[in-house]
């Protein structure tokens, strides 16, 4: 049995601000660094063999985080990048439905057919995520590998592991900042949900989640 631990990158200056920052290098926020405290006790007693991460500041820094009480080496993997958003990149999130109502469309109601101009089609993220997390796994059968990565990215890598195709990915809830889920390979290579988008060790006064209300149901607006 192989186990994915994947951990969703502190907030960023993005999340606080909501601008989608996708590729954007944002810069973690002191709300951020709280958080990475919180988690970090929480994974001091996890068993973890190998640990990854997405390049950008905001996943590393969560990887640093969870490595505090390990002192692994830290793989980065440029596969794990949350999804480039292309013209998307550094905008206002509350701004989108007006200024790009068809692209606004398809992100909220058919995310498997967004393709942002000059960014990355969501297909291509949910491709990318399989196939890399699936390598990581291979080479590392029987280990628990830990990943640091983006939101965006988790949930299509959970929609894979839950046995669905992209075209159910809103079946699949958005993951608090930090929050941590948990995938094991059986001995035929098949991924299983084990737990999803815990954050537990978050309190509400650093809960980037408890602060906002886009991801709830009745609202729901992404967040990279």
């Amino acid at each position: 049995m192989t186990r994915i631990i994947l951990v969703r990158h502190c907030e960023a200056a993005g999340n606080l601000n909501r601008r989608f920052q996708g590729h954007t290098d944002a810069e973690v926020t002191e709300n951020g660094k709280k958080q990475l405290e919180l988690l970090a006790l929480r994974m001091r007693n996890v068993k973890i063999d190998y640990l990854y991460s997405s390049p950008l500041k905001r996943a590393y820094a969560t990887a640093e985080a969870i490595n505090q009480f390990h002192h692994l080496p830290i793989y980065v993997e440029a596969d794990l990048m949350e999804i480039n958003g292309g013209y998307w990149e550094g905008g206002p999130w509350n701004e989108f439905s007006t200024l790009y109502p068809e692209d606004y469309d398809l992100w909220e109601n058919q995310p498997w057919k967004f393709a942002p101009r000059d960014g990355e089609p969501m297909v291509h993220v949910f491709e990318r995520m399989k196939s890399c997390v699936d390598r990581i796994a291979g080479e590392h059968p029987g280990k628990t590998v830990c990943i640091a990565t983006h939101g965006c990215a988790i949930r299509n890598f959970l929609c894979y592991a839950g046995g669905k195709p992209i075209e159910e990915l809103n079946s699949v809830e958005w993951c608090d900042n930090t929050a941590v889920s948990v995938v094991e390979y059986d001995d035929s290579f098949v991924p299983h949900i084990v737990s999803q988008n815990d954050a537990s060790h978050l309190n509400p006064e650093v809960s980037t989640f408890e602060k906002q209300d886009w991801w709830r149901p009745e609202k729901k607006k992404g967040s990279a």
